[in-house]
């Protein structure tokens, strides 16, 4: 038989095939195996492109950082504005893969688009003008609130039974039992305010330290 055009198995098919799994079904149900079945391939033939699956993991999760716009810090665009574009590209990013948050969370390790997407935003920050130590402290602050965005939903952690919560106990929640069904409208509300927030406090920091008005 001819030999295909194509190779059956690609790094890139591989971590595409691996993030869908995760998507659909969590961390906890990707293993070689079950991605082999997928793929339609054996087991061992994935590890010539990867030596483990925490490596895929990875991968996985360093695909997520690279559908992060990293434009507005190369394209002149102000600091505040540009930290807003970013914080919204990178949430919508996180939105997309919820289940792979947890790995990005622990931090970018070596993963290049994680490193990528650090220097990207330290660089531009020094180049605003903010000092080292505090361009760190800038991204370090943005990555706790985007993340934590994504880790979970406020709305979406309360029931939609209106007898959960007795108003004689909780006096204050007696709508309550209607946040889950708007729970996408108070994300993302509750999103915007608190960046708007973060940045308004960064911009006063800004000028104290910059003696600029």
């Amino acid at each position: 038989m001819p030999r295909p055009r194509t190779p059956l198995l690609s790094t890139g098919r591989i971590v595409e095939t691996a993030l869908t799994l995760v998507d659909a079904e969590g961390l906890a149900a990707l293993s070689t195996r079950r991605l082999a079945a997928e793929l339609g391939v054996s087991g061992p033939s994935l590890y010539n492109h990867f030596r483990s699956r925490d490596q895929i993991v990875e991968a996985a999760a360093d695909a997520v950082s690279a559908q992060v716009d990293l434009s507005m810090f190369e394209n002149g665009t102000p600091w505040r504005e540009a930290l807003r574009e970013w914080a919204a590209s990178y949430r919508a990013a996180l939105r997309r893969h919820p289940n792979i948050v947890p790995v990005l969370a622990a931090g970018p390790g070596r993963r290049p688009a994680a490193l990528r997407l650090a220097d990207a935003v330290y660089g531009a920050m020094v180049e605003a003008g903010w000092p080292p130590a505090h361009a760190t402290s800038v991204g370090a602050l943005m990555r706790y609130f985007i993340m934590g965005s994504a880790l979970g939903s406020f709305a979406g952690g309360f029931v939609g039974d209106e007898t959960a919560y007795d108003p004689a106990d909780y006096p204050h929640l007696g709508q309550a039992h209607l946040l889950a069904g708007r729970q996408e409208e108070i994300d993302e509300r509750a999103f915007d305010t608190g960046l708007r927030a973060l940045l308004d406090g960064l911009e006063r920091q800004y000028e104290e330290l910059t003696g600029t008005r």
